[in-house]
């Protein structure tokens, strides 16, 4: 909501032109995903059964896009146009942001259901200890995952309110001391029972999305800070806020049970930081990842260019903390906060990360080309490398996808058309997130697809279900071989190969 859109008076065409900005901005300096916020304050970017549109889309709470259209199914589908992920950011308890400027139409949830709030500070919130209230915000993200085809749910680090001194400097309370005197059977610290209510939701949450959709992924970006070690022996060498005592989130549980698909924390401070210093933070969550893919949340945002700071002025800090971060085992990427921040490229960050970090991209690009018809000679056809597809992508898991069927050839000319269907058992499951065809000389056997110096990529197809692809070929003859790659990108055996002769 807050890189876009730039107004809330944007006509359908303009809300279009602004978000294919972003993405192709975003691809261009080599990123594989976008993880865009679809509800801000139980509202929604999307025609929801449940909740209003977003008085951040449209200007007004409740009124959709005119001409309408839904602009989460557009972003998805203008994403995966260009071989990216996208993730729906979901602010699971934000319900009301800044009272006193707040839109609310009849219909939000915080009028038809007003004893599952409460008002901290500035802002209203679901009462996490309400169970009702928790099956609710489950069956929202439920809905999303269901109808769009989206890779992937991300939670950010709003789980209970940030605290806020009043007056007096003194903490503001969390007023859900009834709440825990109703609910709280079985529990005789409030802050215990308090962890509980958000482990419940991000446990719910997950076999949710599972049961519906087994390969999308769930991801949450906790602040970047645990525990502080002078509390806990497992926490970390800093004096940051932690989410554990503070916004009541035991990201460490979580990543023990399995409860998230990947962990991205908010490391928005710089390399020798007095209290939260990036190199301590990294090395604690590496070494506690617990074998969960481990994405680094990096503070463009903070990065100043009209000040000499020796840290933020510093053209090189973004770049020692991707160095830095690279070295652990642990992590797989990095996630870019946020996205006005970077397209202004301050310090020159976007020529950087485009030129010297983000060269080597996973699923962005064709090995060749990106256009309908590839025109190549046999003699010059591109190598495949496998671990071009599984390098730093998250794998929720390691079956196959079936092969595609029903392969075909049409020619008109030196223009070949190929042309394939799923395998019928696909459809429901995993299924396909691209294809590739291989080509290679008839003369050599199809044995293995790992082999280099037999298989040629001649195209990566992103679009889901366009499942034809123009070739120009100049040679004699040549056989034709279709793999599904799946969204956990597990490569399917070779379909059965079709030749042809030119």
């Amino acid at each position: 909501m807050l890189d876009y859109p730039s107004a809330r008076n944007l006509n359908s065409e303009q809300l279009k032109n602004e978000y294919i900005a972003i993405v192709e901005k975003c691809k261009s300096i080599g990123a594989n995903a976008i993880i865009f916020q679809v509800r801000p304050a139980a509202d929604a970017f999307y025609n929801s059964p449940y909740e209003p549109w977003s008085e951040w889309l449209t200007g007004k709470q409740g009124r959709a896009p005119d001409p309408y259209f839904d602009p989460l199914e557009f972003m998805i589908e203008e994403t995966h146009k260009r071989g990216m992920e996208f993730h729906a950011w979901v602010n699971p308890y934000r319900a009301v942001a800044t009272l006193t400027h707040a839109n609310i139409c009849p219909n939000h949830i915080t009028r038809t259901k007003p004893e599952w709030f409460f008002d901290y500070d500035i802002n209203r919130y679901f009462n996490p200890g309400i169970p009702e209230a928790r099956t609710y915000i489950v069956s929202v993200i439920s809905d999303i995952v269901r109808r769009y085809d989206i890779d992937g749910i991300h939670f950010d680090d709003y789980f209970y309110p940030y605290p806020v001194k009043d007056e007096n400097n003194k903490m503001i309370d969390i007023p859900d001391y009834s709440t825990f005197k109703k609910y709280g059977q079985g529990y005789s610290d409030i802050k215990d029972w308090r962890r509980n209510n958000v482990n419940m939701l991000i446990m719910e949450t997950n076999d949710s999305i599972k049961s519906i959709k087994p390969w999308v992924k769930f991801g949450v970006s906790p602040a970047g800070v645990w525990r502080n070690k002078g509390y806990d022996h497992e926490g970390s060498a800093t004096l940051g806020l932690a989410s554990y005592d503070w916004l009541y989130a035991d990201v460490l549980l979580w990543l023990k049970q399995g409860w998230i698909d990947y962990v991205a924390p908010q490391l928005y401070w710089n390399i020798g930081h007095p209290r939260a210093d990036f190199k301590i933070l990294v090395d604690w969550w590496d070494k506690y990842s617990y074998n969960t893919d481990l994405y680094i949340g990096l503070n463009v945002h903070g990065i100043d260019a009209t000040r000499k700071d020796p840290d933020w002025g510093n053209p090189n800090q973004i770049p020692k903390q991707i160095k830095l971060a690279r070295a652990h085992k642990s992590v797989k990427g990095f996630i870019l906060y946020r996205y006005q921040s970077l397209a202004k490229n301050p310090l020159g960050i976007m020529d950087s990360l485009k030129n010297n970090y983000f060269k080597n991209t996973v699923y962005n690009e064709p090995l060749i080309a990106d256009s309908d018809s590839i025109k190549i000679m046999p003699d010059t056809l591109q190598v495949f490398d496998n671990q071009y597809l599984t390098n730093k992508v998250l794998k929720i898991d390691t079956l196959p996808p079936l092969p595609p069927v029903n392969v075909e050839t049409y020619r008109i000319g030196t223009q070949i058309t190929v042309a394939w269907d799923d395998a019928e058992e696909s459809y429901g499951t995993d299924s396909s997130n691209f294809y590739i065809v291989y080509v290679y000389p008839a003369n050599k056997k199809p044995e293995n697809l790992n082999s280099s110096n037999r298989y040629k990529v001649v195209f990566k197809n992103y679009i889901r279900f366009e499942r034809h692809r123009k070739i120009m070929l100049f040679g004699k003859k040549y056989a034709f071989v279709v793999t599904a790659v799946d969204t956990s990108a597990n490569e399917s055996l070779p379909s059965k190969p079709v030749f042809i002769k030119l």
